[in-house]
């Protein structure tokens, strides 16, 4: 048994009660050291170490891209996986990065910071369990097309972070204002839960014209974070939400397709359906007119 792969894919039956594989071993130990980055975080918070903080949660997000690969290379995916790499989503990059944010700026307002990191968390909770509950349905429009439902658990902890970046990239105290972070992390959670159509790995995926391009640009990525940090971040997070808008609009694309080919497919008997005449209501002296006349019948 191993943490699933990716969302979009599907998740192979258990083993029946008879434990761990031993090649579930190495993908699972990868996500227990997600879980464990994710929630060192709010150790850094506590100590006002706020880069080590998202650094930390930088980490975790890379193994949990990680469990899944090798889980899938070792042929180890299983519904146990599912529920123990959700289960770390869950506590990694809802928990954790909600309890960073109080630290970080909602604490100078403890209602409404904590109400938004509440809203967070739950919102987190909720889109995973929605995830779970959906690995077996055969009907999902979404996953069908290539794409996922909501902004996944940890590209949401890295939509949260996006007021950090900027303090840290500038200096800037209105990144830190509760007013705006409040309002931010609750939209993040909202686009955590939402329907809307999100970009996947099989989405993205570049075609033989561009993979020398992608190469080159992930190169270039990891240089941008090398040498600035906090810019790079920013770059993702918005060059992620312009993806984000191109899925919705591809999506709704797919839509029409499929509108069109179902008319396609509809028979047409050459007769036109007239819909059943309208009676008009009868009035009450009508009413007692007919029964009386049924009586005499």
């Amino acid at each position: 048994m191993g943490p699933k792969a990716s969302e979009h894919e599907r998740v192979t039956r258990s083993r029946a009660g008879k434990g761990l594989s031993l090649r579930a071993v190495l993908p699972n130990a990868i996500t227990a050291a997600a879980l464990c980055s994710g929630l060192t975080s709010i150790l850094f918070a506590i100590g006002n170490q706020w880069p080590q903080a998202v650094f930390a949660m930088i980490l975790a997000g890379v193994l949990d891209a990680m469990d899944g690969r090798i889980a899938r290379l070792l042929k180890a995916q299983s519904r146990f996986g599912a529920e123990l790499d959700s289960l770390s989503d869950s506590a990694s990059f809802g928990i954790a990065p909600a309890l960073v944010l109080y630290l970080w700026a909602l604490v100078d307002a403890p209602r409404l910071g904590w109400l938004a990191a509440l809203a967070y968390a739950i919102c987190c909770a909720l889109r995973l369990a929605r995830f779970n509950a959906q690995i077996d349905v055969d009907d999902q429009p979404h996953k069908s097309a290539g794409y996922l439902t909501g902004v996944p658990a940890p590209m949401g902890a890295g939509f949260a972070f996006m007021p950090v970046y900027l303090w840290l990239a500038t200096g800037e105290a209105i990144f830190r204002e509760p007013l705006l972070v409040g309002p931010w992390i609750i939209l993040v959670a909202i686009l955590m839960v939402s329907n809307m159509a999100t970009p996947s790995w099989k989405s993205l995926a570049p075609s033989g014209d561009f993979k020398l391009a992608f190469i080159a640009l992930a190169g270039l990525l990891v240089g941008g974070l090398l040498i600035e940090t906090w810019w790079t971040l920013v770059l993702i997070g918005v060059v992620y939400m312009a993806l984000i808008v191109w899925s919705v609009t591809g999506y709704a694309k797919v839509k029409r397709e499929r509108r069109a080919e179902v008319s396609d497919d509809t028979p047409e008997t050459g007769e036109t359906a007239m819909p059943p005449a309208s009676r008009k209501p009868l009035a009450v002296d009508e009413v007692d007119a007919a029964l009386s006349g049924k009586g005499d019948r």
